[in-house]
């Protein structure tokens, strides 16, 4: 097991260990199998939503109203969820990181009839949810996006395409973002729930990938939707966008925190029982030296990750600058974290389904979702030099 004693930092309160206590025993008993591959991912997926449903683990991801566990959405929550998840599987972390991304922006903006409908459902696992926000031109620069969605009477048509859409094509439901105004750039953006069975919404290509997640692009053709449908204010799309953002990027680091400490813990255990030069590969002080480094790395980045969270949870309206500076400092930090434990493991650390290996799959794309890496060095810069 992992290293917990972080868990008595003041960042936390006893709901926030019990959690803990109760997620590791059911991860260790329900995940503790080999890593998912290539086969079915998406029925694996499904399955890792019903059993996060059923085990209650769901209720972090939407407030008590509606089915959660705490008043508002609770970041320590869903980082210590993020965190154990990833430590067994990476899949699983993803599965309970969409029902909280995808629905997020309703937790925080939307109407009680379109709350009162959705969120019990994610918290048990009935929906599977999805955020529908990248377009083929509009990544990293979100105000560049192209999709449209026209008034007509009561009705929305949106038009337009959405791609690196996670759980893509198995979704019950998609949080769009779409351009309502003749505005240019951030402004006119608006944010919509599109049920997956509505006429003129269609998954157009499915999307794989290193480490096999649900991903695809979507396309609106002339897809109509209710007014009611709209989440927040016509025009305050891009806003709720990035307050959504705020509250699930630290998760973002959390997730990476939690593949770092697996990858600690199996060099560390493979460097004990390596034996090398008539000793151990332990022995040797370019392992300590590395294993050292290693959790340094470590405890820095659960440092700034559940200080953000634990700033949000505080009653901060925004925690942009913290929630870029974990995300940043532990996706890079996991990234290399990583590829030391592979480079300790030798030839055994490219093999496929090695544990090491798959987390050096699987890390890789969290230094690019949820804005990349160098996104977050400019975020960080451009406030330094407000604040200055």
């Amino acid at each position: 097991m992992s290293d917990k004693d972080f868990l008595s930092w003041p960042f936390f309160d006893e709901d926030h260990r019990q959690l803990s206590r109760e997620l590791e025993a059911w991860a260790a008993a329900e995940l503790g199998g080999p890593a998912h591959g290539h086969s079915d991912v998406d029925a694996e997926c499904r399955r890792l939503v019903r059993m996060l449903g059923d085990a209650g683990f769901l209720c972090n991801a939407v407030p008590a109203e509606f089915g959660g566990n705490t008043r508002t959405l609770d970041v320590r929550r869903l980082c210590i969820t993020r965190e154990t998840l990833a430590r067994y599987s990476g899949l699983a972390d993803f599965a309970f990181a969409m029902q909280g991304l995808g629905s997020g922006s309703i937790s925080m903006f939307a109407s009680n009839e379109i709350r009162e409908h959705y969120l019990p459902r994610v918290a048990r696992g009935d929906y599977i949810a999805a955020f529908a926000l990248s377009e083929p031109d509009a990544g990293s620069d979100v105000a560049a996006m192209a999709t449209t969605a026209r008034l007509e009477g009561d009705e929305y048509v949106l038009n337009g395409s959405k791609t690196w859409i996670s759980n893509g094509g198995i979704a019950d439901f998609y949080t769009v973002f779409a351009r309502t105004g003749s505005e240019g750039g951030s402004r006119g953006i608006s944010c919509f729930v599109v049920d997956a069975d509505t006429p003129g919404f269609s998954v157009a290509e499915r999307i794989d990938v290193i480490a096999p997640h649900p991903l695809a692009r979507l396309e609106f053709r002339d897809c109509r939707i209710p007014k009611s449908r709209l989440v927040g204010a016509e025009g305050r799309g891009f806003a709720i966008a990035m307050a959504t953002l705020d509250v699930f990027r630290s998760t973002v680091g959390a997730a990476a925190l939690g593949f770092a400490r697996r990858a600690l813990d199996e060099a560390t255990s493979h460097s004990k029982q390596r034996k090398m030069f008539g000793g151990h590969l332990a022995d040797l002080q370019l392992t300590q030296s590395a294993l050292g480094e290693m959790a340094l790395d470590i405890d820095a980045s659960a440092l700034l990750i559940y200080r953000a969270a634990w700033k949000k949870d505080s009653g901060a309206e925004r925690i942009t600058r913290e929630a870029a500076m974990a995300k940043l400092y532990a996706t890079e930090s996991a990234q290399k974290i990583i590829d030391k434990a592979v480079q300790l493991h030798g030839g055994l650390g490219v093999m496929s389904g090695n544990t090491v290996e798959s987390l050096y799959r699987e890390i890789r794309a969290l230094r690019i979702y949820e804005g990349a890496s160098e996104v977050q060095k400019v975020i960080i810069g451009g406030l330094q030099l407000q604040a200055g």
